[in-house]
């Protein structure tokens, strides 16, 4: 199978959830790279957001084979707001769900922590390829985390990695739409 530009291998072709492999989606990846450290995490990141903001190109949108979401937070400290591209995953209904991994990091990311404070972001600005939306990010616990983490990892295994990298629960998020932004 050819590698994408961005050195991924796309195999979601026919790939379909059946009663062998309940758990995988039409939206598997796989990894063929190294995980760059945390400090590669934060300069890549601050690249991608750039890029982002300058143009609705696929190629920086949709990186490794995975749609990106370019998600504004307010700091819960600073009050300022704050930036950063996520690649996305769908969930059965089709719902945007971020990972809160940083590859396998004992700690959990700055977004992740600004967005759990309801108080500074009571809602989150979220910009995709196709437009704007808020949104009110829902923090999946309990047996709804497990379900989603199975179906997750089993469309791109390096979660379940990073998981055994930390000792915290990798959060998962869901960013349903609420409400569409018109430009």
């Amino acid at each position: 199978m050819p590698l994408t530009s961005s050195g991924w291998i796309l195999m979601n072709e026919g790939r379909k959830v059946t009663a062998e492999n309940p758990e995988s989606t039409d939206q598997f990846v796989e990894q063929v790279w190294d995980t760059p450290s945390h400090e590669e995490i934060v300069d890549l990141t601050k690249v991608h957001v750039e890029a982002m903001e300058m143009t609705n190109d696929d190629m920086v949108w949709v990186q490794a084979g995975m749609h990106h979401v370019l998600l504004t937070t307010v700091g819960r400290k600073s009050g300022n707001q704050h930036k950063v591209a996520l690649p996305t995953w769908r969930d059965r209904n089709g719902i945007r769900v971020v990972v809160a991994s940083f590859a396998g990091s004992d700690k959990n990311p700055s977004w992740y922590l600004n967005l759990r404070d309801k108080e500074a972001n009571p809602k989150l600005l979220c910009q995709v390829q196709d437009g704007k939306f808020w949104s009110e990010p829902e923090i999946l616990e309990g047996q709804e985390h497990e379900t989603i983490w199975g179906q997750l990892c089993a469309d791109r295994a390096w979660y379940a990695d990073y998981q055994d990298k930390t000792s915290r629960k990798i959060p998962l998020v869901r960013l349903p739409e609420t409400e569409r932004i018109d430009d």
